[in-house]
């Protein structure tokens, strides 16, 4: 088939044409920028906390009236907590991760220093901490009951041994060599060893740039008469302990409110929330663009058949094929789709420059337009078919009398 007659007759139809290729190219810029935003939105809400999330739950609990001692209560619940059948392990936390709240600050390699060497958050917790929250340890050793200290609410930081997250550690000391090595969570003495690595856990802040960053402080720490504790249940008992817990801390000590058990996934799921309504919005406008530009071009398609109907029916007499007449309207659309898709290729690069520029946002990586330009060409010859095959089946006699 000559193309140059398809171009002749594209040309007598400028505007329709224009206006088609460019809904095809602002269709592929979109999209294409928006398929990698809901993929980094992905990424990020799939990132793993390092945690045991599927067992694990936490809660607050908060004491009123006069002489109630936050310390002994703290004591008295992880006692009973333990107990708990079905509880693999309890501690108390002042954070935890993907929460939005917590303690951060510099650690520096000597004292003094302008400028801290990382940044971590401090999650602060006893020696059942490592266990209850899951994680793993893969260098060093827990904390011992006797290095758990009887922290006062705003006191300085300066335990003796700590335990950091395999990212800190190479951070700190990128020769692999932190374990045993002594750092300053402040500027002055004294100095915090090194005792543990374990090899995953996130910070409260989701979009901190630093999120492995974390590092375990052996506090017994009760805010006031506030206590935050991280349960983790035995595998798949979760739901089953989680009402024996508020049971049984009710009836443990009447003067305080037990505040909403929340398991580690409703942490996330709240966490993630903006990111997840980001991603269902963008999902959304990219089938809204892609339906709109399907039936574009079949609107244009099918009133392209109607104005050549005669045409049509004296190629037919002439010996033209049913087959002719198809791939004539599949080669024109294919054509305006090009012109498109090569403006919306350069259209793309540009958006993605543009956020790059304004929001910091990643580049865009080179695969995402030929993957787009596929299947807007697949879209174009699946939207135009229909009237193509409606045009191929114009009978020679019908359209001779359709003047």
């Amino acid at each position: 088939m000559e193309i140059r007659p398809i171009l002749s007759a594209l040309m007598r139809s400028k505007v329709s044409m224009i206006l088609i290729g460019l809904q095809v190219a602002l269709t592929l810029a979109i999209v294409c920028n928006a398929l990698f935003i809901i993929g980094q939105r992905l990424e990020l809400m799939n990132r793993p906390s390092g945690m045991n999330e599927a067992d694990t739950f936490m809660f607050g609990s908060s004491g009123f009236g006069q002489g109630y001692d936050g310390r002994a209560v703290m004591k008295s619940d992880l006692a009973v907590l333990r107990q708990i059948p079905g509880v693999a392990d309890a501690t108390p936390s002042n954070s935890v991760p993907m929460s939005g709240g917590g303690w951060g600050s510099g650690i520096s390699l000597q004292p003094k220093q302008k400028t801290s060497t990382a940044d971590t958050t401090f999650y602060m917790v006893d020696d059942h901490g490592l266990n209850s929250f899951g994680v793993k340890l893969i260098a060093g050793r827990n904390f011992t009951p006797a290095e758990i200290e009887d922290h006062d609410q705003g006191a300085r930081v300066q335990p003796p041994v700590i335990i950091v997250t395999k990212a800190l550690a190479d951070k700190l000391f990128p020769n692999g060599d932190a374990l045993g090595k002594q750092v300053y969570l402040d500027e002055d003495e004294p100095r915090s060893t090194i005792v543990g690595i374990v090899e995953k856990t996130q910070e409260p802040w989701i979009d901190s740039k630093d999120i492995e960053h974390a590092t375990f402080i052996p506090y017994f720490l009760p805010y006031g008469n506030y206590t935050r504790y991280l349960v983790r249940a035995e595998p798949g008992r979760r739901d089953e302990v989680m009402k024996a817990v508020e049971q049984k801390m009710a009836e443990a000590n009447p003067s305080r409110i037990i505040g909403k058990l929340r398991s580690l996934q409703q942490v996330r799921h709240e966490a993630y929330a903006n990111d997840r309504a980001m991603a269902i919005i963008l999902g959304a406008v990219i089938a809204a663009l892609l339906a709109v530009t399907a039936l574009g071009i079949v609107g244009m398609a099918s009133f392209w058949v109607a104005q050549r109907t005669r045409q049509i029916g004296t190629r037919r007499a002439l010996g033209a094929t049913k087959f002719d007449i198809l791939r004539y309207f599949q080669t024109e659309n294919f054509i305006i789709t090009t012109m498109g898709l090569i403006a919306g290729g350069i259209l793309a690069y540009g958006l993605s420059l543009w956020l790059m520029q304004q929001y910091q946002s990643p580049r865009l990586p080179w695969y995402y337009v030929p993957v787009g330009f596929l299947c807007l060409w697949a879209l174009g010859q699946l939207a135009v078919l229909g009237p193509a095959l409606r045009a191929s089946r114009v009978p020679p006699a019908v359209a001779t009398r359709n003047v």
